[in-house]
């Protein structure tokens, strides 16, 4: 039986709308909102997608769960990189920023 060819597209609009979705409801219950970026990402990999750039960053890298800036993570900016502490697990994630923002 043959594969059915999927919009990568489509995909990808699902992914964005089960973050937005994640993120209205982070503030009700983190435990559902951690479900949905699961099944984000499980749609994602099924796929062989990378995941926007502007969730991406939303998600610790250690222990996968949603961060919502000021309510389990901390954003810092410190010798031109974006550094974000995780409050669940307790690891940084550092990001490069471009030269004209180094000092």
């Amino acid at each position: 039986m043959p594969k059915k060819q999927v919009n990568k597209k489509d995909v990808k609009v699902q992914i964005t709308q089960l973050f937005a979705h994640a993120e209205q409801i982070f503030s009700k219950n983190k435990e559902q909102a951690n479900k949905i970026i699961t099944k984000a990402r499980r749609i994602a990999m099924k796929y062989r997608m990378s995941l926007p750039t502007q969730w991406k960053r939303r998600i610790c890298k250690h222990c996968y769960k949603f961060l919502k800036p000021g309510v389990n993570s901390r954003v810092r900016i410190s010798n031109g990189k974006i550094v974000i502490l995780c409050m669940e697990c307790k690891k940084f994630t550092r990001i490069p920023v471009g030269k004209r923002f180094n000092r």
